[in-house]
């Protein structure tokens, strides 16, 4: 049986490791704007960690996983607005998918919670503060709305993200399912 220090230990040692390869996956990049945002895995091992751990180890996961985003990956922050939006809140957020971890399919639905969550706040975000760079054409459209370039630019590579995820996910969980649910935890 283990005991309440060996769990928060394992959760602590399994969140650092998690946290880590979230940052290393998020450098593995299939496709890159150019004011900011990438299609890659980089979400994935947050959203198993939170699958197994839920919402209080997973929001704080999150947490530490949105600071490193911010110091080695912060180039697009442009002041202390874009750094506490896009980066801080757009990836704390992420954690909210612990909240889905008792449930069977927890880990698709909180995946989708999760990206859900950052891309509101991404979108909100990019209408706030990136809104006044729009450009005149996105994609081969004209734009004329802050609100309808923010929709077009972060869902243009957070629903391939979400999906890549969710690919994955299922790949995973297939095969590794009762470590995702936490049930060696219980042994």
């Amino acid at each position: 049986m283990q005991t309440s220090s060996h769990l928060k230990l394992r959760a602590l040692c399994e969140g650092a490791v998690l946290v880590a390869l979230a940052q290393i996956l998020g450098y593995i990049k299939l496709f890159e704007l150019p004011q900011g945002g990438a299609v890659n895995f980089g979400m994935l091992p947050i959203f198993l960690f939170c699958a197994r751990w839920g919402f209080g180890k997973g929001m704080l996961a999150s947490f530490c996983y949105s600071l490193l985003q911010l110091m080695l990956d912060g180039a697009y922050a442009w002041g202390w607005q874009s750094m506490i939006g896009d980066y801080i809140v757009a990836y704390t957020v992420l954690g909210l998918a612990g909240l889905f971890y008792k449930d069977k399919h927890g880990l698709y639905i909180g995946t989708v919670v999760g990206c859900a969550a950052r891309f509101l706040v991404a979108y909100l975000v990019g209408v706030i503060i990136w809104g006044e760079y729009m450009p005149e054409s996105f994609f081969g459209m004209t734009m004329t709305t802050p609100w309808f370039y923010s929709a077009l630019y972060n869902g243009s590579y957070m629903l391939l993200d979400m999906l890549l995820c969710l690919v994955a996910a299922w790949l995973l969980y297939k095969y590794m399912g009762k470590y995702v649910r936490g049930e060696d935890l219980k042994a």
